[in-house]
């Protein structure tokens, strides 16, 4: 596999697009995706620059994550640009050229992950790896109106992944939504000795209730973006009609620590690898980048120490505020630059777009920023959920709940479990599971999906069945169930998903099933026989032939359309 360079590219975001996607398999939960990782981020064979052409060196093995999603059937596409060593939230610091936005190209992209952001944002890939230590993971996709996923450090290993702040580095994913995005992560998730930072830890399996306490700044910052603000009260209007109450929270322990990243001695661990770089090749390191992190060169072990205990302190602060909130809801970024604007002005602006950010991976906590809006001026506006540590699946499954909540065509799950699996890590690879393939009313988001989480089965992908099948409404059904029939030749391929479920629970489920329906084997598109919902051929009596809509999904979002005429009997 060799990595193409593509200098001519106006919008800098790859350093290396491969001439063919590298795939380890075709199965998995992750099939059929595309994605890219952030340049700072190891593929065997492929140089791994973090921005800087002098300081690039070829590894021979994957990263741990992306060995791990190339294990799951993603195709990886290349490399992409970045703020050198990952240093900068805004797309405008690296020597291959800023990355523009992906929806106004005059404006910054975010960084450090700007390249990572783009490919998705301009969908040239269906998700990609970015990594995260003070915003990086979500700064580009609140700017770029994508999903930006930062797990709980730790969750994902770092080992293959050059280290900005070891002890504050999370892998953060990008995708056009939160369903994807979980499917990564589901994928990437679990301990690696390799890395002296991961850890097992049991994400938060408690759903947070659907009357829920958001947090809200009590010092809200714009840097006088009138845009900016009215957005985020759109956001709160938005996540109150969601059942949500809002309570103003102390900020000042929040951007306290923020402060600390780069105005303390913590400032000295983004020299733990680069510092022998940096004394031998002072000219390869751009500004302002030099400029920032120069001073870690002079700092104590005394001084480091001082700024650790601080942020001690300051997070014993910060925790007060989970007595009285579920989760913090905080804008992604509070204003947006021109690149011109970056450009002069490069360490301030910056800095303004961290406001909501740094903390957050000094004090252990998740986050997911999510697209909200468009401004007035029709740039995008993004928000941030954050909580603490392990509540990755809470936050995800809050973010899904806001995502379809306005969205045409959809409406807003009853509950957050619906659609989105809870990852157990307590699972080993040695636990027997079971495949099964459901059709109808057990489909994410449909009523009796909760039969299949709350056995502990896992989403594994979306597909069809062979074109051997017919599908059909059956009747006085309640709730409303389809029934699949084999047909042979006279069939159409019909949507289904398939979900992985231990063994232990297998029996308590199957006994649920109600007469005609009953479990068989349905013939994938790709030819496997999974087990799955058949119907009895008497149990179609009086039922309705819905085949043409290809799954139930779609026919029952034509019953909601307020221009149906189509009933169910």
């Amino acid at each position: 596999m060799t990595a193409r360079p593509l200098p001519a590219l106006a919008s800098n975001a790859w350093i290396g697009q491969f001439d063919q996607p590298l795939v380890s398999q075709q199965a998995g939960r992750l099939a059929g995706l595309r994605f890219a990782v952030k340049d700072n981020i190891d593929v065997a064979g492929i140089p791994t620059t973090a921005a800087c052409p002098e300081f690039a060196f070829t590894p021979t093995a994957h990263a741990t994550v992306v060995e791990k999603l190339l294990a799951n059937g993603a195709a990886l596409c290349g490399k992409t640009n970045l703020d050198q060593f990952a240093c900068g939230l805004n797309g405008t610091r690296s020597p291959f050229g800023p990355v523009p936005n992906a929806v106004n190209p005059a404006y910054v992209s975010g960084g450090s992950s700007s390249g990572s952001a783009y490919v998705v944002a301009s969908g040239q890939v269906d998700f990609s790896l970015g990594t995260d230590t003070a915003g990086s993971g979500r700064v580009p996709a609140g700017l770029n109106h994508i999903v930006g996923l930062k797990p709980t450090k730790g969750l994902i290993s770092t080992h293959g992944v050059l280290p900005a702040a070891r002890s504050a580095d999370a892998v953060s994913i990008f995708a056009r939504d939160v369903q994807t995005a979980w499917q990564v992560l589901l994928s990437a998730i679990g301990p690696d000795e390799q890395d002296p930072y991961s850890r097992e830890l049991p994400l938060i399996s408690t759903p947070l209730p659907q009357q829920f306490r958001f947090g809200v700044p009590d010092r809200l910052e714009w840097f006088g973006d009138e845009f900016a603000k009215e957005e985020f009260e759109k956001s709160i209007a938005r996540c109150i009609r969601l059942g949500g109450t809002p309570i103003t929270i102390d900020y000042q322990p929040l951007a306290d620590a923020a402060e600390l990243l780069y105005g303390s001695a913590l400032l000295a661990e983004r020299l733990e690898v680069l510092e022998s770089f940096f004394q031998q090749h002072p000219e390869a390191v751009i500004e302002p980048v030099k400029t920032l992190l120069s001073p870690g060169m002079a700092m104590s072990g005394t001084e480091v120490f001082r700024a650790q205990t601080r942020l001690r302190a300051l997070a014993q602060q910060a925790a007060r505020m989970w007595k009285s909130i579920d989760v913090l809801l905080v804008p992604t970024a509070p204003t947006i630059y021109r690149i011109d604007e970056m450009l002069e002005a490069p360490i301030e602006l910056n800095r303004r777009l961290g406001y909501y950010t740094n903390f957050v991976n000094l004090l252990d906590y998740a986050a997911i920023s999510i697209p909200a809006s468009f401004r007035r001026d029709q740039l995008p506006f993004g928000i941030t959920l954050i909580g603490p540590t392990a509540s990755d699946w809470q936050l995800a499954s809050l973010a899904l709940r806001f995502e379809q909540s306005e969205s045409p065509g959809s409406s807003t799950p009853k509950n957050q479990l619906e659609g989105l699996p809870l990852a157990l890590p307590h699972e080993t690879a040695s636990t027997a599971t079971v495949q099964v393939a459901v059709v109808g009313a057990h489909l994410s988001g449909m009523p009796l999906n909760p039969q299949l989480t709350e056995r502990g089965a896992r989403l594994i992908k979306t597909t069809t069945t062979s074109s051997c099948y017919r599908l059909y409404a059956l009747a006085n059904t309640q709730p409303a169930k389809p029934g699949l029939i084999r047909v042979g030749d006279t069939g159409t391929p019909i949507e289904i998903e398939v979900w992985q479920m231990p063994v232990s629970q297998y029996g308590s489920f199957v006994a649920m099933i109600p007469r005609p329906l009953g479990i068989g084997q349905i013939e994938t598109r790709d030819g496997e026989l999974i087990q799955g919902f058949l119907c009895e051929p008497t149990g179609l009596e009086g039922a309705r032939d819905i085949s043409e809509f290809g799954g139930w999904r779609r026919f029952m979002a034509s019953l909601a359309s307020p221009t149906s005429t189509t009933a169910l009997r």
